[in-house]
């Protein structure tokens, strides 16, 4: 990896943040990208803020790094704040990917988001948690 990706890069696919899922998760989305990378997001939400986030991928250490970045991304901000996360800003923060790994970010982008619209989406119906597959049915 050195000499392809920045340190952030390696660090983020080597020492992935928030890296496993969550029980009882307010938010959980999975979403497989063109490459055929699976992600999972699942966030915890406290007032309009998310306190935690973790994530899962069956994907390369690209995706591990995004899905990473992503979720440091989500944490401490708000709900419409992350639904602004973009690729682009999990490329900055990762001071950037090779054009043939770009797509991870994507990937990661929006599968955070689509986790706080499946928050959206059930925190005044609470009861369609049990209808989605968020790994712990």
């Amino acid at each position: 990896m050195a000499g392809t990706y920045s340190p952030k890069v390696i660090d983020h696919a080597i020492n992935p943040r928030n890296a496993g899922a969550l029980g009882n998760a307010d938010g959980f989305a999975r979403i497989k990208g063109a490459c055929g990378d699976t992600m999972d997001i699942w966030i915890k939400v406290k007032g309009d803020a998310i306190v935690r986030a973790g994530f899962m991928t069956d994907g390369c250490s690209t995706s591990v790094a995004c899905g990473s970045m992503a979720t440091e991304l989500a944490k401490g901000k708000t709900i419409g704040e992350v639904l602004r996360i973009s690729q682009q800003d999990i490329l900055d923060n990762l001071d950037g990917l090779p054009d043939g790994s770009e797509h991870c970010a994507v990937l990661a982008a929006s599968t955070i988001r689509a986790a706080i619209k499946d928050y959206l989406a059930t925190r005044n119906e609470p009861w369609k948690k049990a209808y989605r597959n968020d790994g712990f049915q």
